[in-house]
């Protein structure tokens, strides 16, 4: 059974987000691993994640035991207890993340008068920049592109410009760039509070997606 709108089941969806997530942090592609992924997590960090889409409680837990010195990672697709329950003691959880998705349509959105919009394309990588008029940089995002998926990683609003639409207008600035460039998917991991953000634009929960680190990562 498909795993979301889009018509993916989820372990389609889990790799297409790792490798165009590869893009929008200029490291290497992600290596296929059985039941998932192994990848560079990106500067500034030098740690390996292992992201696995199809596992048993078993697996993981030898996964994990493999993986206990400094510099490794552990990312999910399904519950955070489960994770918590079966890495290492010294391991430390980090906060929950959710895998969402929509299916790009034409995306309107208007830039207020004290802000100017700058989107600019490169390879498989776009970037949103939103400067106010003093010069500040208000917000940013990337979108990586693995074929018809626009992966969105990175959506940061500046303190001072938080609560302004900031985040919505760079969503949807995003979007209307990925349809246009004939990408037909958005996926994201989300943070507990960008959930919400993501919801009210329309994007779809698929899975929550824990991620867990060794002692000294």
């Amino acid at each position: 059974m498909p795993a979301s709108p889009t018509g993916h089941a989820l372990p389609e969806l889990v790799m297409a987000w790792g490798r165009g997530r590869a893009h929008s942090r200029v490291t290497a592609p992600p290596e296929q691993i059985e039941g998932g992924f192994r990848v560079a997590v990106g500067p500034p960090s030098a740690e390996v994640r292992k992201v696995f889409h199809t596992y048993t409680p078993e697996s993981l837990a030898a996964a994990a035991a493999r993986l206990d010195e400094p510099g490794h990672q552990v990312m999910i697709a399904g519950p955070g207890d489960l994770l918590a329950s079966i890495v290492p003691s010294s391991w430390t959880m980090d906060d929950a993340g959710h895998l969402m998705t929509a299916v790009f349509a034409p995306a309107s959105y208007a830039v207020a008068a004290d802000y100017r919009l700058v989107i600019e394309t490169d390879g498989p990588l776009t970037v949103a920049r939103v400067f106010h008029r003093n010069g500040d940089l208000a917000g940013s995002a990337r979108m990586g592109r693995d074929g018809d998926f626009g992966v969105f990683d990175k959506v940061v609003t500046a303190p001072a410009h938080q609560r302004r639409g900031i985040g919505s207008l760079m969503m949807r600035a995003l979007t209307a760039s990925g349809h246009a460039q004939g990408m037909r998917f958005g996926l994201l991991v989300g943070s507990d509070a960008g959930r919400a953000l993501y919801e009210h634009l329309g994007w779809s929960f698929v899975s929550d997606f824990p991620g867990a680190r060794s002692k000294g990562a």
